[in-house]
């Protein structure tokens, strides 16, 4: 009977390895995905695919020269709900099959829900350069805001600015490919809003225009530096107005660029090249 109530104490100062805890049966689902994933590497032989291909001839030789895919974008967002535990039961959503890596609240907490390493389902239908698919090659960040009238508290940008620090770091990501929702969805997301992108960039996440803007010069196309920042210009009207959702944050609906407008995406496209 002694040994019962030992082992009963156990399980309630340890409850988490009882199987216990407040998401215990969302864990339960992330650990048996993250299971059926190792098995689909085990049966990826380390000898690669060739066993499945076709040929008159083949033959494998191994290269000393590989590593494990890592992710080279930051996409940030902001979640468009009340609060971070509402946004944490969105991701608990296998119906509404959304989710982000990271999610940082109001107060600084920072939640990890996607292992950095795996494809999180964040960015959707997205282009960014020649990178058709976003989720495959970003880690997503949601910051907990209404969309609207939330301010962006300092504890919330420095938590961020610190997670960022950390990723750069890790995943060599450039600074350039530090981005958000709108930019690689123009027409469909207008996330992160009214966002203090200076700040970040200040710290070397993504880019800023300069303090003293240049006029363009004659012949300046602002279709094409568009482009070459990464925006996808099948619809142009779009394109331009998540670039001001970024940048400009004022007038963000009107798909027209004023001679302000474009020298700054002249100073942005400049630091592209």
């Amino acid at each position: 009977m002694k040994n019962i109530y030992i082992f009963l104490f156990s399980c309630a100062a340890l409850l988490s390895s009882c199987g216990g805890g407040k998401y215990a049966a969302t864990e339960k689902i992330y650990k048996a995905k993250a299971e059926e994933f190792a098995e689909l590497y085990k049966e990826a032989t380390a000898t690669g695919q060739l066993e499945k291909v076709i040929v008159p001839e083949k033959e494998w030789i191994a290269s000393v020269n590989f590593g494990i895919r890592k992710p080279n974008y930051v996409v940030l967002h902001h979640t468009a709900q009340n609060s971070t535990e509402q946004t944490v039961r969105t991701f608990h959503n296998q119906k509404v099959g959304v989710s982000s890596h990271y999610v940082i609240g109001r107060d600084g907490k920072v939640i990890q829900m996607v292992n950095d390493l795996y494809r999180g389902h964040h960015a959707g239908v997205s282009k960014w350069g020649n990178d058709t698919d976003l989720n495959s090659s970003s880690i997503g960040i949601e910051l907990d805001n209404n969309g609207t009238t939330d301010p962006w508290p300092d504890i919330q940008i420095n938590a961020l600015i610190n997670l960022l620090r950390y990723l750069k770091e890790t995943y060599k990501i450039p600074q350039a490919n530090f981005i958000g929702h709108m930019d690689v969805s123009p027409g469909r997301k207008i996330d992160p809003s009214r966002f203090p992108w200076k700040i970040l960039a200040d710290q070397g996440f993504g880019y800023w225009y300069d303090d003293n803007l240049e006029t363009p010069p004659e012949g300046f196309d602002p279709k094409l530096a568009l482009r070459i920042i990464g925006y996808n210009i099948t619809n142009l009207d779009a394109a331009i107005k998540a670039f001001k959702v970024h940048y400009i944050q004022e007038e963000t609906t009107a798909a027209v660029l004023n001679e302000e407008e474009l020298k700054i995406l002249y100073s942005i496209f400049k630091k592209y090249l």
